[in-house]
């Protein structure tokens, strides 16, 4: 049996591992999994068709799995599925999908979620991301692997966020970021790349040379979106070794919703 406190309330259907713990005046509602050493804190509510995996950490007086925010709403069983070793801070709230965006909202796995954070519904987070306090996300949001959103940044539905970004404290993101750029303001400008923290994962100085020629193409020649995206494509040419990050950045123009053009 899971590691119940007395106070706790599990309702029946509601599917633990052995291992699970759940603390004081935590709720798990009926529809819920929980995977292995997962810890639910005192207070914490987990409900909806929730999924969760092993070794997560969810602080206090969290809200998983709550119902979307979404007014054409109607009670549709949707998801929410969140992967192995996340941390999820005090008052953090995570909502389940809605039926127009595809029904689940996604965590993936070594996330740092801090206080006050708020991912909507239909979002998709990757893996190694960090949200400070009170960072903040709109439905239908993208978030890939290893972004670093500062203290109340805000971003607007639908926009992508690209790998390895960052943004600044109290930026507001009304348009997609793509990879490897750190930017502020409200509205948010691009400012530079990431420089220190592809330093900290290991590029190479080759590889972190290459994302400053995307830089200066995407930001600093005037060129058109078009005319940049065909320029970064002939860089692995000169620098074989940067292919995947041209690859990485090439792949989110593909993907991220024209309709939100780019951070300029």
């Amino acid at each position: 049996m899971a590691n119940i406190h007395p106070t706790a309330i599990i309702e029946p259907g509601a599917q633990l591992h052995e291992t699970a713990v759940v603390e004081a005046y935590a709720i798990v509602r009926a529809h819920v999994k929980v995977g292995a050493r997962t810890w639910i804190g005192p207070h914490a509510v987990v409900e909806g068709h929730t999924t969760i995996g092993e070794d997560n950490r969810i602080f206090q007086f969290a809200s998983v799995g709550a119902v979307n925010q979404d007014k054409k709403y109607k009670g549709e069983p949707c998801e929410l599925v969140i992967g192995d070793r996340n941390t999820i801070r005090e008052f953090t709230t995570l909502n389940i999908g809605t039926v127009q965006g595809g029904g689940v909202t996604k965590i993936g796995s070594d996330n740092w979620l801090m206080a006050y954070t708020h991912i909507a519904h239909d979002c998709v987070l990757g893996n190694n991301i960090t949200f400070a306090n009170n960072a903040q996300l709109a439905g239908h949001v993208v978030v890939e692997d290893w972004v670093i959103l500062g203290g109340f940044t805000n971003v607007h539905q639908f926009c992508h966020i690209g790998a390895h970004g960052m943004t600044a404290l109290g930026t507001v993101l009304l348009a997609n970021q793509p990879p490897f750029v750190m930017s502020d303001g409200r509205p948010a400008a691009a400012r530079s790349m990431n420089f220190e923290g592809l330093r900290r994962r290991g590029f190479s100085p080759e590889r972190i040379s290459a994302v400053k020629a995307m830089h200066k193409i995407l930001y600093r020649e005037g060129l058109t979106l078009e005319q940049a995206i065909e320029k970064i494509r002939e860089l692995p040419k000169k620098t074989p070794e940067a292919q995947p990050d041209v690859d990485l950045m090439l792949g989110f123009f593909e993907r991220m919703p024209a309709e939100r053009g780019i951070v300029r």
